[in-house]
């Protein structure tokens, strides 16, 4: 009888998923390179860029920013680093490049927080750009933002398109966006009358007067999750966000599993708002929803096979669309289950980190459990 409650359990949550009106596993919100208007004068905007320890990626990130157009500026900010990425970026020749040597981040502070408010302090445009310094951008995609916030938004934000190379890579990164996607829904996000704020910190079009209006970095300056939190105090603020996915940001940084790992164990309790509640209240609905139909299909009665097989069917149809996005085989949809596993590991892994007060670690620095 227990099987069958739990397999109903299963059932009626991915109905719900699926039905659901803002639909948060399509992928409708999409926005790439418009390859016509490469002419375009781009003197409004100052591109951001905060830099620690970035010497592989660097050239090839500003290499990408030389291709956009005319007229545009870059700050970037040597966030402290110990290798040669000053040296590499100076390598590139670029117009209007303007490279500041970032002093220590001040207690309270994260790293990259504090190198954009460094940065800041040097952008007199009206727009900026806040570009992670992993980020390679095609061909006129700067572009393609400006025309999306003159439909009348105040910031917008592109997913990048995650490293999708390696076995782990491409095991692992489709559904990292599938799942921020169910967290953070963008059309709700991406709707001013919902409180549903998300953002992609690697790629961010934003007025400037929006920043120092809405508290500028120092109002930030201890959140680990910086971009979803940055897009809720500007929508707080009454101001329009955009968020959507895309090809033409393009992630530089490589993966493997212990790296993915890292990645999401270092904010994925902080996204529960470190409340055990809500860990288990997460745990219960991945087991119900994602192990619950795989065991009910091979193990339960009947009727629990049956619901189970449909719950199963749902599951691998809200994933395709993030795979062919991706452009990787529908084929990947039955591995959902395992990374879902996975994730949810990686989130009590986060969890304890918290509790025996390990704090995150990111590029070579700690950050004490709040």
């Amino acid at each position: 009888m227990i099987w069958t409650y739990l397999s109903i359990a299963g059932f009626v949550a991915w109905v719900v998923l699926l039905l659901l009106p803002w639909q948060p596993w399509r992928t409708r919100e999409v926005l790439d390179s418009d390859s016509t208007s490469a002419d375009r004068d781009l003197s409004l905007l100052t591109v951001l860029i905060p830099a620690r320890n970035e010497e592989g990626v660097i050239e090839t990130t500003l290499a990408g920013l030389k291709a956009q157009g005319t007229g545009f500026k870059v700050v970037l900010v040597d966030d402290c680093s110990t290798d040669s990425t000053v040296k590499r970026a100076k390598n590139i020749n670029m117009p209007n490049l303007k490279i500041l040597n970032g002093t220590p981040t001040p207690s309270g502070w994260s790293g990259k927080l504090w190198a954009l408010e460094q940065g800041i302090r040097h952008v007199h445009t009206p727009l900026t750009l806040l570009l992670d310094a992993d980020i390679f951008l095609m061909p006129i995609i700067i572009n393609a933002l400006l025309d999306k916030m003159e439909s009348g938004v105040d910031m917008v934000s592109l997913m990048a398109s995650l490293r999708m190379v390696t076995f782990w890579e491409k095991l692992l990164m489709p559904p990292f966006i599938y799942f921020f996607k169910l967290l953070y829904p963008f059309h709700l996000s991406n709707n001013p009358l919902s409180r549903v704020a998300a953002a992609a910190g690697g790629c961010i079009l934003i007025k400037t007067e929006v920043i120092k209006n809405t508290g500028g970095f120092e109002s930030l300056k201890n959140e680990l999750i910086d971009d979803c939190s940055l897009a809720k105090r500007v929508k707080t603020h009454g101001y329009k966000t955009w968020t959507g996915l895309t090809r033409s940001v393009i992630s530089l940084r490589a993966y493997n599993f212990a790296s993915i790992w890292d990645m999401v164990a270092r904010t994925a309790f902080t996204q529960l708002r470190y409340s055990v509640v809500c860990l288990l209240l997460v745990s219960a609905a991945m087991i119900i929803m994602f192990c619950i139909p795989i065991l009910g299909l091979f193990t339960g009665p009947s009727i629990s096979a049956y619901l189970s097989g449909i719950a199963i069917a749902i599951m691998v149809t809200t994933y395709i669309p993030t795979l062919s996005f991706y452009r990787l085989s529908r084929l990947r949809a039955i591995t959902l289950p395992v990374c879902a596993v996975l994730y949810l590991a990686m989130t009590w892994s986060s969890a304890i980190s918290f509790w025996k007060g390990a704090g995150a670690h990111w590029k070579g620095r700690r950050y004490p459990s709040v």
